[in-house]
């Protein structure tokens, strides 16, 4: 009953990051920036460098998303891009992109992949030159998957940059029913994946659609990475699913090195230190930008935790 329940807002709640009037209303409440601020590290570049310097105190790594998809305007998908090489630039001068400490996460949609002419081509030229600058950084790169229709699109752009860049990570969403095979593939040598269960609204032909479905197949893939030679990004605050991630990691003998928990920011923040003071890799997952909407539905639809967060905050702001 409960499990249906969550899972009936969970899908609310994503339609919902697609309404453009909820969007309008939300965005302009006064209450909103004090909400935000818990899951966001702010607008600017200099916030997000300065968030990822106060999580390093913590024993915790970063990887770093600036917030926008679906852009169908070529500047915009410049801007996007030139955030990241500023962004980029200013971790490398603190010092804090040193060995991967903090990487970035990039969806393609933002860079130009949503474009109706060459979108493909102009996402991957502008991937590259992100790749180009984390390199220079000492730092990685990983690719953010979005909704299904996507996710072919976005395998191919990563295996043209895992040409020249063999460090860049990918994606992989537990509640697509093709995943488990996309993690056979993709659970080789150097190569690094982010099992998440998945955020968006999916339709039931391509996407499990109850919640203890897609965790089990979120165990069924680990188990793939885990015993694959790749990289596993366990990305979840599930503490049943940091706990099975323990187990399999031991069942596998891999070592703290060899794989990572990976969580968002502003969520668990206690736990995330106490896997980081375990000796384990602990990063955050660390969002900026002013487009945060659809980001901010998303992470309620994920919890039902942060739906009660959001509405006492109406309480008291509204």
């Amino acid at each position: 009953m409960l499990d249906a329940a969550a899972d009936l807002l969970r899908n609310g709640l994503l339609h919902l990051s697609d309404s453009d009037l909820v969007r309008s209303t939300v965005t302009r409440a006064p209450f909103s920036r004090d909400v935000v601020r818990r899951f966001v590290a702010g607008e600017s570049v200099e916030d997000a460098v300065h968030v990822t310097s106060v999580l390093r105190q913590t024993g915790r790594l970063a990887t770093i998303d600036y917030l926008g998809e679906y852009t169908t305007d070529p500047a915009m998908a410049d801007r996007t891009r030139d955030a990241y090489l500023e962004l980029l630039s200013r971790l490398a001068e603190e010092n804090l992109s040193q060995h991967g400490q903090a990487e970035v996460s990039l969806k393609l949609s933002a860079l130009g992949q949503s474009l109706e002419r060459d979108g493909d081509e102009i996402a991957l030229e502008n991937a590259r030159q992100i790749c180009v600058a984390a390199q220079q950084a000492n730092t990685t790169v990983t690719l953010d998957m979005e909704d299904h229709t996507t996710t072919d699109r976005t395998l191919e752009t990563a295996r043209a940059l895992r040409e020249d860049f063999p460090w860049v990570g990918i994606v992989l969403q537990s509640q697509l029913r093709r995943t488990e095979g996309d993690c056979r593939d993709l659970a080789t040598e150097g190569s690094r994946v982010r099992l998440c269960k998945g955020a968006y609204a999916e339709p039931e032909a391509v996407a499990y659609q109850d919640g203890p479905d897609v965790d089990v197949a979120f165990v069924r893939c680990l188990r793939i990475l885990m015993e694959g030679k790749g990289y596993p990004m366990l990305a979840t605050h599930d503490p049943r699913l940091v706990k099975i991630g323990y187990a399999l990691a031991e069942q596998s003998s891999r070592t703290p090195d060899t794989f990572e928990f990976q969580m968002l920011f502003g969520i668990r923040p206690e736990e995330q230190k106490r896997i980081a003071d375990r000796g384990n890799t602990l990063r955050v997952y660390v969002p900026f930008g002013d487009e945060w909407y659809g980001y901010l539905m998303r992470r309620m639809a994920e919890r039902p935790a942060n739906v009660a967060f959001f509405l006492r905050s109406l309480a008291t702001k509204g």
